[in-house]
């Protein structure tokens, strides 16, 4: 029996049957989180990270979607973390999955320096150009650069993975110099990038980007990824991502 705390709900991830607690007061998983758990590619038998995972949204979706051996979700929040916790326990993949309370800027200490196959990460996007309200805020902290920056994502990246080991992430298409540069400065290669519009006629609002540690430079970008046809209604591609087709 999952006991739920005051404004908390269980969410159908229609995966598996998978379910997932979320908050009403407390940040959800968006779309972003599901895009990068169908961008990253896990192989058979691989171990995944997931750094800042909130309340577990990715791991549980990487678990239903891959072959990965296992996977961990490391968060900084406790209440976030808890949560995810429960939802792992909500699922009965504490086998599979572990979730982890801590500060991702210790992420190699915690875990060891090559430790990982997969690191998978969906930071905070907005730096300290934009203007935080409450740094203390659980939203502020899941939005802006408040516990982490992009260079702490990224070094930690470079530590947990193994030679070859593969960074994924979402992000926002103006940061997307800043990013490669930053992956570039740890021996992190940009191999692919994809940039989702929410129609075909607008600007992408979202980027996915593969790295491999210590892999050669060839970058691929890919076909853009549409989230919605003129009508309003999800594309096929988004459909096949969220398991509706």
């Amino acid at each position: 029996m999952i006991n739920l705390l005051p404004d908390e709900r269980i969410d159908d991830l229609e995966r598996n049957g998978y379910r997932i607690i979320q908050s009403g007061k407390g940040f959800c998983f968006g779309m972003d989180a599901v895009l990068l758990s169908g961008f990253a590619n896990v192989r058979e038998g691989e171990n995944v990270i997931d750094l800042g995972c909130g309340t577990g949204i990715i791991p549980i979706l990487l678990e239903a979607k891959t072959k990965g051996e296992h996977f961990t979700g490391l968060e900084i929040q406790e209440e976030s973390a808890h949560m995810a916790k429960r939802s792992v326990a909500l699922n009965k993949l504490e086998e599979k999955i572990d979730i982890v309370w801590g500060d991702l800027k210790e992420a190699d200490r915690i875990f060891g320096k090559a430790s990982f196959s997969v690191v998978t990460a969906n930071p905070p996007y907005m730096n300290d150009m934009h203007g935080i309200k409450n740094p203390d805020d659980k939203l502020a902290i899941a939005r802006h650069e408040v516990k982490c920056t992009l260079e702490d994502v990224v070094s930690q990246a470079a530590a947990l993975l193994k030679p070859k080991g593969r960074l994924y992430m979402v992000h926002r298409p103006h940061r997307l110099t800043e990013i490669i540069d930053t992956c570039k400065r740890y021996n992190i290669e940009p191999k692919r990038i994809r940039f989702v519009h929410p129609y075909k006629d607008k600007d992408a609002n979202m980027v996915l980007i593969e790295g491999f540690r210590g892999g050669r430079p060839m970058t691929k970008v890919e076909p853009p990824l549409i989230v919605y046809k003129p009508d309003g209604s999800y594309t096929e591609e988004i459909l096949r991502i969220y398991g509706k087709v």
